[in-house]
Parts: structure tokens; C-alpha cells; sequence
């Protein structure tokens, strides 16, 4: 199988188009023509994982957290990705687009909870994709303009193409001396019966579809609108919050188990019940806010800064950090069997050398 196929696999699981303005995912080395029969999954891509790599013959390591992050200076042997290219070892990181995806990262950790009705707890902001085109057109125009701006990539929505509105009405237009009008004479005021053809065109393809429209369109200086399009949400975004109703000794319990850890670390109060909780994997002390907010009663995430936890305590919310990657790890399993039934043809693993850098002693 080549690489290039089982990165499509990995866009389907989780887009790296939702991923954070600040990350850095997708193929991080390698060529994507190369064959690809083994795959090992890790959170970090450290030198015992690499050795791993090797031991087990895998071509390709997908890295949780990805080994290059900021820009590299230089690169010298012994360094894990300098190791990964000599050993034509491909890495691809899914990071914060498994985070927010369906099934993903924080939905793992919401399953652990049992959390029902739940939403991202930081809705993602969406980007504006489209613009709606406004433009006149003389009727006998209408048809050249319209192919024209088609063509270059306005009009679709969905599955349809060449979509439009049309309705009839009247321009105006006063033209000075050194203009050349294509309907009716300078230096007169000018009525003529025109069409608003509107329509959607994305983004990506404005400068091309204003080009057309300027070469298609009779007019010297042919008037139209650009006007950006409002966007749906589309309910991804970070971390997870939902209902639950259960003991907090309980869920202290279930996370354990869920996570497969023996300790927790906990701030806040440990009795009562939780109606309420919110959880996010890594590490998330800038959404602790949004969960003492939304009235959570209690947030699963990996690490938090003191003064966070103080802070969460103060409002009455439990806070149970289980460290940095052990509130990850788990993910992995769920990826393993994604990627398995997507690619049976595939060998894939787990790494067994992967694990969190602290230990609770």
C-alpha cells in the first residue's frame, strides 16, 4: 500500500484542515509513493519508540504529538528525525485534528466519563469559505458572463454546478469623455435594462472567476459585489462537555480504569455528585475557564498549571489530571482499529515503548 493511500485513511479519520492555526500536522517525512506494509502508532516519537521503528521493520510511525514542531536549525545523526529519513522511516503527525474529530482524542476521553449530550467545550471558530457574487450583466450577455465565471470555478454548491439567481432590472451610468461605453454615448446619463446575476464562488477562487468575468463581460468597467458568506458552525471544536450523574468517587474510579492508571492527581473537592462534566486531553489549563463556565462539575485533562487548579477549586469544580499523555494514550487503541478495518492489509501496532516521561511513585 502506498503512503499516499493511507494518508487519505488518516484525512477521513481526522482532517488536518480542523487541526490548530499553531500546529504543525500531517506528513512531517517521507515520500509519499513509498510502499507501506507496516505502521506503528505512537504518542511521542522518542529514541526508544525509533528503535522500535526499526526493530519491528515499520515504514511508517503516526506520531501523536509531532517530532517537529517549530522550525528546525539543523539536523545531525542521532537525532530521531534525521534517524527516520536515513532509515526511510515516514512519520505523519494527526495531533490537534484527532482532538477535535469525530471519535477522535476528546471524544475518547468523554467515553471514559460516559458523558451523554455532549458538545465541544470550546466551539472551533469556522472560516469563511465563500463569497457571493453580485454582478450586471446585459441580457444578451448574460449567457457568456455566466460560462464564463462557471468555468473558473463559481457557481457550486454541493454536488450542483452552475447555480445562479437572475432577476431583471434597470443600470444607470454617466460616462465622461474618456470613456468608451459599450451601450449607449459618453457624456450622457444612460438607463439600460440589465440582469443581477448573482452566485457563489469560493474563496480560493476569486481572482480567477473576477478575471473571467472582467474578459467576459461587454462593459468597460463592469460593476460588481464580493460579499463573504456567514458560515455554519459545525460543531467541532476542543475538548468535550456533557451530562453525566454519578458519584465523584466514582468517576475517579472509571477514569482509572479507563485510562488504565493506577493515580490521579486531583484538586478540589472529591464528594458529592457530578451532573456536569468537561473534559479535555493534553494539556488544557486555557479551557478551564470555559468549563467553570459551563458549570461544569468536573474536568478530566491531562496537566494544569497551580494556579489553575486553585482556581478550580475555588469555584467548587474537581479537577483530575491524569498526566500530559496517559490522557491521550488510549486514543491509540481506537486509531489502531480505524486504520485496521480501512486498510486489513496492513500491519499495525501500538508502540510498547511509548509512555508518559513522569511517574507517580
Amino acid at each position: 500500500m502506498r503512503l499516499s493511500d493511507i494518508i487519505a485513511i488518516l484525512e477521513q479519520i481526522a482532517p488536518t484542515k480542523f487541526a490548530e492555526p499553531w500546529d504543525n500536522v500531517g506528513l512531517l517525512a517521507g515520500d509519499p509513493a513509498a510502499a507501506v506494509s507496516r505502521v506503528l502508532l505512537t504518542i511521542d516519537y522518542t529514541k526508544a519508540v525509533a528503535a522500535e521503528a526499526i526493530t519491528t521493520q515499520s515504514e511508517l510511525v503516526v506520531a501523536y504529538h509531532p517530532p517537529i514542531f517549530e522550525p528546525l536549525k539543523r539536523l545531525k545523526a542521532g537525532d530521531v528525525v534525521f534517524e527516520a529519513v536515513r532509515s526511510e522511516i515516514a512519520i505523519y503527525s494527526p495531533h490537534t485534528a484527532l482532538d477535535v474529530a469525530d471519535g477522535g482524542t476528546n471524544d475518547m476521553l468523554a467515553d471514559v466519563l460516559g458523558l451523554q449530550n455532549r458538545a465541544p467545550l470550546r466551539p472551533a471558530a469556522p472560516a469563511a469559505s465563500h463569497y457571493k457574487l453580485v454582478t450586471f450583466v446585459p441580457a444578451e450577455s448574460v449567457e457568456k458572463v455566466s460560462q464564463a465565471i462557471f468555468t473558473a470555478g463559481a457557481g457550486r454548491i454541493g454536488h450542483y454546478s452552475s447555480c445562479s439567481f437572475r432577476a431583471a432590472g434597470e443600470g444607470t451610468f454617466f460616462g465622461d469623455a474618456s470613456t468608451n461605453p459599450a451601450v449607449g454615448q459618453r457624456g450622457k446619463l444612460e438607463r439600460a435594462p440589465e440582469i443581477r446575476l448573482e452566485t457563489v464562488v469560493p474563496i480560493a477562487s476569486a481572482a480567477a472567476v473576477i478575471a473571467a468575468l472582467r474578459a467576459a463581460h461587454p462593459y468597460e468597467e463592469p460593476a460588481f459585489d464580493l460579499n463573504q458568506l456567514a458560515v455554519e458552525l459545525g460543531g467541532r471544536g476542543m475538548g468535550r462537555i456533557g451530562s453525566l450523574d454519578a458519584p465523584r468517587a466514582d468517576v475517579i474510579e472509571s477514569i482509572k480504569k479507563g485510562l488504565g492508571i493506577p493515580q490521579l492527581l486531583i484538586a478540589g473537592p472529591i464528594d458529592g455528585r457530578v451532573k456536569k462534566a468537561a473534559v479535555c486531553a493534553g494539556s488544557c489549563g486555557n479551557l478551564l475557564g470555559d468549563a467553570i463556565s459551563s458549570g461544569a462539575d468536573l474536568f478530566l485533562t491531562g496537566e494544569v498549571r497551580h494556579h489553575d487548579a486553585l482556581k478550580a477549586a475555588a469555584a467548587g469544580m474537581t479537577v483530575v489530571c491524569a498526566l500530559h499523555s496517559n490522557s491521550e494514550r488510549p486514543v491509540l487503541t481506537r486509531l489502531a482499529s480505524r486504520l485496521r478495518a480501512a486498510a486489513p492489509q496492513l500491519a499495525i501496532a501500538v508502540s510498547a515503548a511509548d509512555r508518559d516521561p513522569f511517574e507517580i511513585r
